[in-house]
């Protein structure tokens, strides 16, 4: 069973704490998102997580407590686009905190097991190609030694109301 450490919500970021201490109790629950009532035990030890993918942009809370995941194959999307805080108003500042904390994490796990994200590409007034053009290259620059691989992808305006959310 492979772990999505999810795509919903930031947890590396936000629930560092929640997600060790399922760790250590070696369950989870998990409510359906379609049918609120039902609730669903998984269980979380090594012998039947054949991995966990953490979704974030931003794992300084869990660096510290790698170790904890002994036993567990996993590995890191890591977030990281050019926008400013209009996008993203709670991410510190890219430079001095999350460039760095990406290198780090790389160093304790592995170029192998962290992606790049530059994801979404959005394309406005404020952010134009030639924006995404410099600042790709200036990231990969930063990040070369850290990835071997990185992934991108264009916003989807069509996806649930987010056309109205770029404007």
């Amino acid at each position: 069973m492979i772990i999505s450490a999810s795509r919903r919500t930031d947890i590396p970021t936000y629930y560092s704490d929640w997600f060790f201490n399922r760790i250590k109790d070696g369950y989870v629950l998990v409510r359906n998102p379609m049918n609120i009532h039902q609730i669903s035990r998984i269980k979380l030890k090594p012998d039947v997580v054949d991995g966990i993918v953490f979704w974030t942009k931003n794992p300084i809370p869990m660096l510290s407590r790698l170790d904890e995941l002994k036993g567990y194959m996993y590995y890191f999307q890591f977030t990281i686009t050019p926008y400013g805080r209009d996008v993203e108003p709670n991410i510190p500042d890219k430079n001095e905190v999350i460039l760095p904390a990406f290198k780090r994490l790389s160093e304790l796990i592995g170029a192998d097991r962290v992606v790049w994200r530059y994801d979404p590409i959005m394309i406005s007034e404020r952010y134009p190609i030639e924006y995404h053009v410099k600042a790709f290259g200036k990231i990969a620059a930063e990040l070369h030694d850290y990835a071997h691989k990185v992934t991108i992808s264009f916003i989807d305006e069509d996806y649930r109301g987010v056309k109205s959310n770029i404007k």
